[in-house]
């Protein structure tokens, strides 16, 4: 099968978008998953609805707010404008955004299922014989919950569910 340039062109698009939104998101999804499986606060049940908002309207909603908020008269997307010359609607970067939103709920949802999986008694006991919080989530978590296997998973689906 070969394709002509333009095909090209937009199957590198689309892997550009898809890659730039994981490594824009998996951070933020990493930090809401680690706090909605391990945090106690008020508000905790508002925060994890608010995350999966995306995925309970409709994607035309979310787009239109979308523009709404990062367009060029937007709140955000005039001050981005004015500053610093970013646009966001109807370019690659909107498109990333519009991806890294749509796939955020199931990034969180995924890897706070990984996290809730373990058991809070190895974290504590791997905490008293000196390992700090961030090196027993680094260690045990990338070795044992986000395998290279897992890891793929979630970043090639998360993409392609938005």
């Amino acid at each position: 099968m070969i394709l002509s340039d333009p095909e090209w062109q937009a199957v590198f698009l689309s892997l550009k978008v898809s890659c730039v939104a994981v490594l824009c998101s998996l951070p933020f999804g990493i930090l809401m998953a680690w706090i909605l499986a391990r945090c106690r606060f008020p508000g905790k049940t508002l925060l994890d609805s608010l995350i999966h908002l995306p995925l309970v309207l409709p994607p035309v909603v979310v787009g239109y707010l979308l523009l709404l908020t990062v367009g060029r008269r937007g709140l955000i997307g005039r001050w981005l404008y004015d500053w610093f010359g970013v646009t966001f609607a109807f370019s690659w970067r909107g498109a990333v955004l519009a991806s890294a939103v749509m796939a955020f709920p199931l990034m969180v949802r995924a890897i706070r299922l990984a996290l809730e999986a373990v058991d809070s008694r190895l974290e504590q006991a791997a905490r008293t014989l000196g390992a700090g919080r961030w090196r027993w989530v680094f260690y045990h978590h990338a070795a044992a919950d986000f395998s290279w296997h897992h890891r793929g998973h979630r970043a090639g689906v998360c993409p392609l569910a938005g």
